[in-house]
């Protein structure tokens, strides 16, 4: 291996190591605040990139129909329960987000010319179908459960991670999507091109990050979600609502997927179940940095995509066992140095 190689394959890690910290930090953040380990994180990649697709070729993505589906059950289950506790004048902001949004999304996407609109206009589309499926799915299965222990949790998600891949396969079937690049441009760092499109994943990346930071640093409720990771019971009592905080957990564990399968669409072929094999290392990520420590966890993601990276090159058969491989040393070393808790019941 010369030193061009070793640039290219660096190049390609840190690349899909700027995704996978993405996927890491979301992770984190929705253990943190709900205590879910939210396998399906990785669903909500190959969606935002399958409907992109599916925008760009002309057609009304298929996503739009579930989320008009999530939006009908969370009506009933929220406008149910407003109307028992006598706060009917809900009802108008219920009935609005939970259906009037997917109504008008579908109307939209059936008036608009979707394969000649600008490409930012499309990425736009495909994030306000997928997006809001988050808090929607939040209300219609974790919510009702938040109090459970955290297998029952890691159980219920294993399941939403198999319904959605079986919606994937219907909505979008087995044949893998591409969609075109952000820009055409190559540039040469001395003997090493940079394509436009690999500037543009870690440029976007960075600047989430450096988003998210603000959020939680600066704005109300970036603090209150800091404060439901920290005790959750102490932000309740302080009267942050826990259902909120989850939501809105939720809608950012969505956001940074969505976005994060719209930016690799055109690096490579997206099939209905990638997602889950791409969140999988992000999860490898969110281990290494304890389920707890954002920085940790996101230089952890971009380890993995360098050591991704190498290993294809060295060993690509085993480049899958050499990642997940690097899970346990690092469970090894946090059992020894924690001190086992049993669950409270």
């Amino acid at each position: 291996m010369d030193f061009q190689i070793a640039a290219l394959l660096g190049q390609d890690g840190l690349t899909n190591g700027a995704i996978y910290a993405l996927l890491a930090l979301a992770l984190v953040l929705v253990f943190a605040v709900t205590r879910v380990i939210f396998i399906p994180q990785g669903e909500f990649v190959a969606y935002g990139a399958l409907t992109l697709a599916m925008v760009q070729a002309g057609t009304v993505p298929a996503t739009v129909w579930l989320l008009l589906g999530m939006g009908v059950f969370a009506a009933g289950l929220e406008g149910a329960a407003a109307l028992r506790q006598g706060q009917g004048g809900k009802l108008v902001r219920i009935l609005g987000w939970n259906l009037a949004y997917p109504v008008a999304l579908v109307l939209l996407l059936g008036a608009l010319p979707l394969a000649t609109l600008p490409m930012p206009a499309q990425i736009l589309l495909a994030l306000a179908i997928v997006v809001p499926m988050g808090p929607l799915m939040y209300r219609l299965v974790y919510q009702p459960i938040a109090a459970a222990p955290v297998l029952i949790l890691l159980i219920v998600s294993v399941a939403v991670h198999v319904g959605m891949v079986g919606l994937g396969l219907l909505f979008f079937g087995a044949e893998g999507q591409r969609t075109p690049p952000f820009s055409d441009a190559r540039f040469d760092l001395g003997s090493m091109p940079v394509s436009g499109q690999t500037i543009w994943v870690i440029v976007a990346s960075l600047a989430l990050i450096i988003i998210l930071y603000q959020f939680f640093e600066r704005t109300l409720y970036g603090k209150a979600l800091r404060a439901t990771a920290i005790n959750r019971n102490g932000a309740r009592l302080m009267g942050i609502s826990p259902a909120l905080a989850g939501r809105l957990t939720f809608l950012l564990a969505a956001f940074i997927g969505a976005l994060s399968g719209v930016l690799i669409a055109p690096i490579t072929t997206i099939y209905y179940d990638t997602g889950f094999l791409i969140g999988l290392k992000g999860f490898v990520g969110a281990i290494i940095g304890g389920l707890a420590s954002y920085p940790v966890a996101a230089a952890g993601a971009v380890l993995v995509g360098l050591l991704e990276a190498f290993s294809s090159f060295w060993a690509s058969a085993h480049k899958e066992v050499i990642v997940f491989t690097l899970i346990i040393p690092v469970l090894l070393w946090r059992s020894l140095k924690s001190h086992h808790l049993e669950e409270e019941e």
